[in-house]
């Protein structure tokens, strides 16, 4: 959406860039790091940092900022009222339940997929990946590692992840043109695809075979398997996704067993969108 200049806070913004400087990665910043981020002064940095500490937004030991708590009530307003993961969400439950795998719907933001819903296994398993496997415990026989980061609200480089993929592939020629002009694609693995003109011949088999397999280039040791998920007038509003193991993959399973569940979901859930 655009608007006029005159309509544009631009304090406002620089204060979302400030909250968005916040990753995975980066999860606590000092003003200098967060001015690099957010491109922004030092001295703006700052004052957003305490501004947003003072809102209750962020946590600080006086040196470093963190978010808080706080900003969990914009996630969970999205949740509660967005209609896409509401209606994903059964569905990703269901394939979850039946082939124990990690399931998830994304949306394309920027130069990142954003992912809004995924099944409740993944969410067990992303605990298990986490702080049990840390403490030397094993996950139960049933279930299956998930790729790290891949909790509700987590960005992934969308060139990089399957899902991405699929909905840079649904993009009309002019817009994907623009996403790809200027842009650097980071190499995250050594199968990172970092080449426009590599990625271009990817996105062009993925529009007419209508999906996507991703191995290793957003994580080692993680293979994923992404659809689109369209709406009754034919428009991609998402991607949904599951994760296996290596040896998943060397037994054929995703050819064999997930891609049609995955096909035959969005086909249920067209109706829906």
């Amino acid at each position: 959406m655009t608007i006029a200049r005159a309509d544009f806070i631009e304090g406002m913004a620089k204060g979302l860039a400030v909250l968005e400087s916040f990753d995975t990665e980066r999860q606590r910043l000092n003003a200098t790091q967060a001015a690099q981020r957010a491109g922004l002064t030092r001295a703006a940095a700052r004052r957003h940092l305490l501004t947003l500490a003072h809102l209750g937004y962020l946590e600080s030991d006086g040196s470093h900022f963190w978010l808080s708590a706080k900003v969990l009530r914009f996630s969970g307003s999205y949740l509660a009222s967005a209609r896409l993961p509401r209606t994903v969400q059964p569905t990703l439950n269901r394939l979850a339940a039946q082939t124990r795998d990690a399931y998830s719907v994304a949306v394309l933001e920027g130069d990142a997929i954003v992912i809004v819903a995924r099944s409740v296994v993944a969410q067990f398993m992303g605990d298990w990946n986490g702080s049990s496997l840390a403490l030397g415990q094993s996950p139960p026989p049933s279930s299956r590692l998930m790729a790290y980061g891949m909790h509700l609200g987590a960005r992934l480089p969308a060139h990089a992840s399957s899902t991405g993929r699929v909905l840079l592939a649904s993009l009309p020629e002019p817009e994907l043109s623009a996403w790809l002009e200027g842009r650097a694609l980071a190499r995250l693995t050594p199968h990172t695809v970092t080449d426009h003109r590599q990625l271009r011949e990817i996105l062009a088999q993925i529009r007419q075979q209508d999906w996507c397999i991703a191995s290793e280039e957003h994580e080692l040791g993680v293979h994923a398997v992404a659809v689109p998920l369209r709406n009754l007038e034919g428009k991609t509003v998402g991607a949904l996704n599951a994760v296996l193991t290596p040896a998943r993959l060397a037994r054929g399973a995703i050819q064999r067993e997930l891609l049609p569940l995955l096909q035959e979901a969005a086909r249920e859930l067209r109706v829906l969108l």
